[in-house]
């Protein structure tokens, strides 16, 4: 008996310290829905749906620990710096369609499973949707958020850090965070410098192109618009919109009449048509006659990217002060936030996609010449 009792105790000793081993390599987190979910430590297999996702991992510098991408991220070959700086994932195994018709939606389950990941982070999903995923499969699955769509909203933070926890690397969540703010920072720093040159006159802005549901022309317009916000700049799609998207017809651009016209080069082709058919009407906006229209990247892709925000707040900034931005090229410092926020300078892919940054398009070279 006293033998049997010893090997109970052993096995129950046993059974003890696997429950606590057990606890010890799992963590319950809070997700950006609110839900209390229980994930393992460390876990080296990953999986990201949904719109912005991957970026966030990209940021994170764990895309080694992605195991399955959605057919979205491959297909979709432009705007996105985080793809273009891992072509690598492209060759992971497809765990499902993505892209925006699969928001909030259910993936592949076969899909999903066959590549075994020990997390499921997903963006843009509800909360109950979130728990009868992570029901379904038995897996864990984490609520990521950018906060309001297609807005530089300080809520990513949040969502950054809870990944990077879970993923144990705390440290370069708060550096990535501390980037962007210290960029934030810079360039409202030097658009106040610029603003308080004696005579200085805010000059109007419009910017055209934006994408919405897909690509659109010049009419394409958003407020707030965080490049633009971050320089303090006189965004005419204010006087129409303060909460996100707008069109607008041709008689209100021309009765804006901008000083400055950016085209979001998302839109660009759609804007060179317009040039095509309505010359009168392009021909008619003082910031055409005068050269001064430029085109700025697309931010707004499968949610924001905000290096690319970064990206263009500089540019744009070359052009509405340029005193204060005199020491930027664009290119240079495109190179500076792609490389520390995605591990690569991708801004020879971008400008081959969308080219040069802040250039002045060559369809309308000619307008201010008639």
């Amino acid at each position: 008996m006293s033998r049997m009792l010893r090997v109970l105790m052993c096995l129950l000793a046993c059974a003890a310290l696997l429950a606590a081993a057990q606890t010890a390599a799992a963590r319950s987190v809070t997700d950006a829905a609110g839900r209390q979910v229980e994930v393992p430590d460390d876990p080296s297999r990953i999986v990201c749906l949904g719109p912005g996702c991957l970026r966030l991992i990209a940021f994170l510098e764990a895309t080694n620990r992605v195991v399955g991408i959605e057919r979205f991220e491959i297909a979709q070959k432009t705007g996105r710096p985080y793809r273009l700086a891992h072509p690598e994932l492209l060759a992971l195994p497809v765990i499902g369609p993505g892209g925006p018709k699969s928001i909030n939606q259910e993936p592949d389950l076969e899909a999903l499973l066959a590549v075994k990941p020990q997390v499921v982070f997903t963006s843009a999903m509800d909360g109950p949707v979130a728990q009868a995923l992570q029901v379904k499969i038995g897996i864990p699955v984490v609520a990521l958020s950018y906060g309001k769509f297609a807005r530089y909203d300080p809520k990513v933070f949040d969502s950054l850090l809870l990944a990077g926890t879970i993923l144990g690397v705390g440290d370069r969540a708060r550096a990535v965070e501390n980037f962007l703010k210290d960029a934030e920072a810079d360039v409202r720093a030097r658009a106040a410098k610029g603003m308080a040159k004696p005579g200085f006159r805010k000059p109007t802005v419009y910017v055209g192109g934006t994408g919405f549901r897909g690509t659109h022309g010049l009419g394409s317009t958003d407020n707030p618009y965080a490049p633009l916000d971050w320089l303090g700049a006189d965004n005419l799609a204010g006087r129409v919109t303060d909460d996100g998207h707008a069109f607008i017809d041709r008689e209100q651009l021309l009765a804006f009449d901008p000083d400055v016209l950016f085209i979001d080069a998302a839109g660009l082709s759609l804007v060179a048509d317009e040039a095509a058919r309505q010359p009168e009407f392009l021909g008619a906006l003082r910031a055409v006659r005068q050269g001064r229209t430029y085109v700025l990247y697309p931010f707004t892709n499968y949610l924001t990217n905000l290096d690319t925000i970064v990206v263009d707040a500089y540019a744009a900034g070359k052009v509405l002060y340029p005193e204060a931005f005199a020491d930027v090229d664009p290119a240079q410092k495109a190179n500076v936030v792609y490389t520390f926020l995605v591990g690569k300078p991708v801004y020879a892919q971008m400008a081959q996609d969308f080219g040069p940054l802040g250039q002045k398009p060559a369809f309308l070279e000619d307008f201010g010449k008639k």
